[in-house]
């Protein structure tokens, strides 16, 4: 359930034309058809993000462009999408590290000084590691990030915390786990064969893993991971205890289970697997996600199970694929 408030705080999405931003900007958009949400990032987007509302091209690293913004549309409420990956920061760290530290400490600036009043920032499990339990991964644990995009993600949780305490910053984030939509291409990320998979079986019929075929990680379908950042920013600031990050859980699942799923709508298709550097990464990452304090504070939770989930994809990308065949 999406609720309606304070409809006089003009909106901006950074990092619209990724895979979770162009979702969550459409979903913004029909929600508040008349409120002002703007949509950018440092290249241009689809045109189903760019052309029905107002876009702005800048780098959000360039704190004097990101002020420019800000004061030209009156925002006052940031989603902070922009991230180098996981897969794309292990062979870019130093790019990867000044973009996902630099923009949030830029916004976390820009809502010190109160010329902005609400800041979302995704996290994700990255900030897990090697040593962090596995199963039921609590809220608070050991986190031993080995990898650019954990380290900072980790980091940036810190600092949102930080702002929080020292200076009063709303700032409201989430623990993404792996995320599936046939709307987007994957963008670099070590959970990518959970949307690549359902592209192969479609058009193939088979696909080659490069993970193993047991290896469980928690994921969730793009319509719940939408729901929930939409729902963390809706609710009242006393229901958000925790200003690091929350877990978030939806299902989990190996590449052995979600290719069983598939075969029941595609019988003939088949898996093969070759493990990759991705499998590495993985192998630090917990198997399932404790998020009862999610749940508790703010209401949190999903809807869509393995079976919803693929059953949704396969319908969702027929369709495009009809619709790219006219």
């Amino acid at each position: 359930m999406y609720l309606f408030y304070d409809m006089s705080k003009n909106i901006l999405i950074v990092g619209a034309a990724g895979q979770i931003g162009s979702e969550l900007t459409q979903k913004l958009r029909e929600l508040h058809p008349n409120r002002p949400i703007v949509a950018s990032d440092i290249r241009h987007a689809d045109y189903a993000v760019e052309k029905p509302g107002v876009f702005e091209l800048f780098d959000v690293t360039q704190m004097d462009q990101l002020r420019a913004v800000v004061a030209k549309h009156q925002i006052k409420e940031v989603y902070l999408m922009a991230a180098m990956l996981s897969v794309t920061a292990e062979k870019y760290p130093e790019k990867a590290w000044q973009l996902n530290m630099t923009s949030l400490l830029n916004v976390l600036e820009l809502a010190k000084e109160k010329i902005i009043d609400t800041v979302f920032w995704p996290s994700s499990i990255a900030v897990f590691g090697r040593t962090t339990p596995k199963i039921e991964t609590p809220q608070v644990t050991i986190t031993e990030p080995n990898t650019v995009y954990g380290i900072s993600k980790l980091a940036g949780e810190r600092w949102c915390a930080y702002y929080h305490e020292k200076y009063g910053v709303d700032v409201r984030s989430i623990r993404y786990p792996g995320l599936i939509s046939w709307k987007t291409p994957p963008g670099g990320g070590t959970t990518d064969y959970a949307v690549d998979i359902f592209h192969h079986a479609i058009k193939t019929g088979k696909y080659e893993c490069f993970l193993t075929e047991n290896t469980k990680l928690p994921m969730m379908y793009m319509y719940d991971a939408i729901r929930a950042t939409i729902q963390i920013m809706q609710t009242d600031s006393s229901n958000v205890k925790i200003r690091s990050s929350y877990n978030l859980a939806g299902i989990s699942f190996s590449p052995k289970e979600i290719a069983s799923a598939l075969q029941e709508i595609i019988p003939d298709f088949k898996i093969t697997y070759q493990p990759d550097s991705r499998q590495t990464i993985a192998d630090t990452w917990p198997q399932s996600i404790d998020d009862q304090i999610a749940r508790k504070d703010w209401g949190w939770q999903h809807r869509y199970d393995l079976e919803a989930t693929v059953r949704e994809m396969i319908t969702g990308l027929r369709s495009l694929a009809a619709v790219k065949s006219i």
